[in-house]
């Protein structure tokens, strides 16, 4: 007797266990790291993900470092959910956070109640405007997205660094930073002497829109069957090519808001270092999350349960801080392997020549 894989859908309680299984299987691997820096695998994992929900202080920090993940991993849940594969919302991301800056920084003056909804505005069109190019080109020319919008990423953090070593950097300091936005452009905090803001309340009804959108509207039910099988939705009468260039721009706005976010709500100011990649994790709670908006809310908040526990485990027992990073890259390639086994089922077979 031998195990073959088959083509065949596995059970409907089978999905949602994959996701769990591919963070099993990653800790498993990156254990043997904690064991080579001499470090008990058993306790880093406790300081990963129980020690930092111990205290109100850090139990927050979790949903501050959530925050722009919960919007990025939106923005590729809606893209890759519609057939658009948009590698480029680090680069959407930049532009968001770039337009915030622009505009907060002529808001002295303005009361917040304006300020603040320009500040959002910008930040969506920005994204917009930056995924709108590779858009076109899937759409009119049958371009694949993939490369253009990954290489709209270096365009994007090249032009802030231009900006950053160019107009907007500092004249005291010199420091490749921009100004500081205008008071009235900051997201008021949540809870008094913390760094949770308002960005949070509104990621978190992004990815409330995003799922009812996907799942209670028709034209959630058209973009996922664009993504499904576009030749057979356009058999269907839906205009395909329109229904792409909606879903890469929602996504891109979607990622430009979540630069707007971190302008407004941690830095007040741009700096090249403002994402430190979010839009690429977005793909990793995309993916996590199976294309959904509900599972991209809880990947996104272990996530940032992830990059808040590393900072926790580098202090107590001195294991790199940039183990979570490993642990982020690993968990992708894991439930890139994964999830197939929603379409596949293992069974014993009888071997040829077996009596």
């Amino acid at each position: 007797m031998i195990l073959k894989l088959e083509r065949r859908p596995a059970p409907v309680w089978v999905r949602p266990l994959l996701p769990l299984l591919a963070v099993v299987i990653t800790f498993g691997l990156t254990s043997t790291l904690v064991l080579l820096v001499g470090a008990n695998p058993l306790a880093a994992y406790y300081h990963f993900l129980v020690e930092p929900l111990s205290g109100r202080v850090s139990a927050l920090e979790v949903l501050v470092k959530a925050t722009p993940l919960l919007l990025t991993g939106a923005a590729v849940t809606f893209a890759f959910a519609g057939g658009f594969w948009n590698i480029g919302a680090e680069g959407q991301f930049l532009a968001g956070a770039t337009a915030a800056t622009a505009i907060g920084l002529q808001m002295q003056g303005v009361p917040p109640v304006v300020a603040l909804p320009l500040m959002v505005v910008g930040g969506f069109a920005a994204g917009m405007a930056w995924v709108a190019v590779p858009a076109l080109m899937k759409t009119k020319l049958a371009i694949d997205e993939v490369v253009t919008t990954l290489l709209l990423n270096s365009v994007a953090l090249l032009a802030v660094s231009a900006l950053l070593n160019g107009p907007w950097r500092d004249p005291i300091s010199q420091w490749p930073q921009s100004p500081e936005i205008a008071a009235t452009a900051i997201l008021p905090k949540l809870i008094p002497r913390s760094r949770l803001h308002l960005g949070f309340v509104l990621a978190v009804l992004v990815i409330v829109a995003v799922g009812f959108v996907l799942g209670r509207t028709t034209f959630g039910l058209r973009l996922r069957a664009v993504g499904l099988e576009p030749e057979a939705a356009r058999f269907a009468g839906i205009r395909v090519e329109r229904t792409l260039l909606l879903t890469a721009l929602v996504s891109g706005g979607i990622a430009g808001l979540a630069g707007m976010v971190e302008v407004a709500g941690i830095h007040y100011h741009l700096i090249e270092a403002i994402s430190g990649g979010h839009g690429y994790t977005g793909i990793l709670i995309a993916t996590l999350g199976g294309l959904n908006a509900w599972g991209a809310l809880a990947a996104a908040l272990f996530i940032g349960l992830i990059d808040t526990g590393s900072q926790t485990v580098s202090r107590a027992l001195g294991v790199p801080i940039y183990l979570g990073e490993v642990i982020q890259a690993t968990l992708l390639l894991v439930t890139l392997a994964v999830l197939p086994l929603q379409n596949y089922r293992l069974r014993w077979a009888r071997r040829q020549g077996d009596g």
